[in-house]
């Protein structure tokens, strides 16, 4: 086999025909789920250009420089009405502590300016309550007189179960009531007297005395330069409703985050996909500047391989991709330097592979609308959206991204560097036999087909790709080709047998797009399938 062609034209330093993403910043609630315990925490997420900080709330001291805001001990005097003005939820019957649920303003607890939602109860009246069911802790302090001294820590890791509020002390409610249960606010606030009257004035500030706020604090951040985002169970096929994870170049990981709504998820999921894209863009421009415009890279980006086990079910596992120059790269974790191109899994030449959009099964309104297989009308981002890359010798590899958008970049990217690289090439001659007879078939971008005698190089029979009116094979290495013969227009009918038929086909097909192509600008955008569907959708 061999590859000649004309010189090759110079690479263009930022892609032509790719919009540049503008950075998302976005801020957002959301739940931190943990597959391990099966709890999920609330977390605030805060996406910048190169960085996503995963925020946890906590309790800290702002006025004084020796003082504890992990561990504080607080006084509480008993209000004819509001009492110690809290509510609690929570307790050891459920694995965690007794967990003030609501501080009432304007009332004892909310006084104080030293107790917040969220604060898990370590002692009442000294007497340790760590360990207490929720019925204990609420009797203690119901019991406890009318001063009453608490001991409290804040709980960084509150679970989603109790559903505490996360904004300001609220007015008391005729919900709470004297009935207790871990799940519902066991009112503190109701001792003896129902009437809504005003509430005692608070006391006066005491010199120096420190106080406390609640805040979002940063705990740890996912740089987001060649990160990926995955939504498959780990090992799994299925994938985990309205929820991703991100996770950095080196392991570090955003956890599984759980979105309240489909919509906030899918905004989600496009913000911190499009920072990602724009990051992996600079890196490819970086990379372009050391290699030669016959080595540029066209596109690359995580994507989730699907596995087939030796029992037929079905893994997903993260896949970096690059169209690089004449080759599709396979790679287990991305190249971060020129040296690391030669370590590839695989490496396929493009103008022997292709790629195929995945047909996924679909309602009949979502098909007739255009009848390309994605999974609603309005390409929402439910995903997966799969698409092939068929290899020699029958070989394929499945494919799938997160978002509709996605998909139509790698599709519309596979096409231009197939179609840059059988113009770079020019031709490719493939060894091929017919009763015994060694022959060599050449696909010429200019000539279109030539078959020749590999020990004498006389040419056999030529024809231009438009003469080609079909083929058929037998699956395995022989193949018929059917041509029509200009002067007399008769089909004339050319067998061959070659040792990786699959490669010569997926030859054929690329260098008579790339033709096609050439001749008529339109082409390409023609046969996006997945751009199709996006603009008549």
């Amino acid at each position: 086999m061999s590859a000649e062609g004309p010189p090759a034209p110079a690479g263009p330093r930022r892609l032509p025909g790719r919009p540049l993403v503008p950075v998302r910043t976005k801020t957002g609630v959301v739940l931190l789920h943990d597959e391990a315990s099966g709890n999920a925490y609330t977390v605030r997420l805060k996406l910048t250009k190169e960085v996503l900080t995963i925020q946890t709330q906590d309790v800290i001291c702002v006025s004084a420089s020796n003082c504890s805001a992990n561990h504080r001990t607080v006084t509480l005097r008993r209000q004819p009405v509001g009492g110690l003005g809290l509510s609690i939820k929570g307790g050891a019957e459920y694995k965690v502590p007794a967990v003030i649920s609501k501080v009432f303003k304007g009332h004892a607890a909310d006084q104080t300016g030293m107790l917040f939602t969220g604060d898990a109860v370590l002692q009442v009246n000294g007497i340790n309550v760590e360990n207490a069911t929720h019925e204990e802790v609420v009797h203690l302090l119901r019991n406890a007189g009318d001063e009453v001294t608490i001991s409290v820590e804040y709980l960084r890791k509150v679970p989603s179960f109790l559903k505490l509020p996360l904004g300001s002390p609220g007015p008391p409610s005729a919900h709470s009531s004297q009935a207790s249960s871990p799940l519902f606010d066991s009112g503190l606030h109701l001792n003896g007297s129902s009437s809504h009257t005003a509430p005692s004035s608070p006391p006066s500030p005491i010199a120096n005395e420190p106080k406390y706020e609640k805040r979002w604090l940063d705990a740890w951040s996912v740089p987001l330069s060649m990160a990926r985002i995955s939504r498959y169970r780990a090992g799994a096929e299925t994938l985990r409703p309205d929820a991703f994870q991100v996770v950095a170049l080196d392991g570090v990981s955003s956890g599984l985050l759980q979105f309240p709504s489909t919509q906030e998820h899918a905004g989600w999921l496009r913000a911190v996909s499009a920072n990602i894209s724009d990051l992996t863009l600079q890196t490819m421009e970086m990379t372009n500047k050391c290699c030669s415009p016959c080595e540029q890279v066209v596109h690359m980006g995580w994507v989730s391989e699907r596995l087939e086990e030796a029992d037929r079910s079905q893994t997903f596992r993260p896949t970096f991709l690059a169209l690089k120059g004449p080759s599709l790269y396979v790679f287990c974790t991305p190249p971060v330097s020129i040296l690391d191109w030669v370590r590839a899994e695989k490496t396929y030449n493009l103008c022997e592979v292709l790629f195929k959009v995945d047909k996924p099964q679909l309602p009949d309104a979502c098909c007739s609308c255009a009848n390309l297989g994605f999974r609603d009308p309005d390409f929402g981002d439910q995903g997966p959206h799969c698409f092939s890359v068929l290899v020699g010798r029958g070989g394929s590899h499945s494919f799938s991204v997160e978002l509709g958008s996605e998909l139509a970049e790698w599709e519309a990217r596979f096409q231009r560097a197939t179609f840059m690289e059988v113009q770079r090439t020019g031709s490719r001659t493939y060894v091929c036999s017919w009763r015994g007879r060694t022959l060599c078939l050449t696909v010429d971008f200019a000539l279109g087909f030539t078959c020749s005698d590999s020990r004498t190089k006389n040419v056999l029979w030529r024809y231009k790709f438009s003469q080609l009116k079909g083929s058929s094979d037998d699956g395995k290495g022989r193949v018929r080709l059917l041509f029509q013969n200009l002067d007399t227009k008769e089909i004339e009918t050319k067998e061959l047998e070659f040792q990786d038929l699959t490669a010569v086909l997926h030859c054929v097909h690329s260098f008579m797009a790339a033709k096609v192509a050439s001749v008529d600008a339109a082409f390409m955008d023609s046969q996006n399938v997945t751009r199709k569907f996006m603009h008549s959708s």
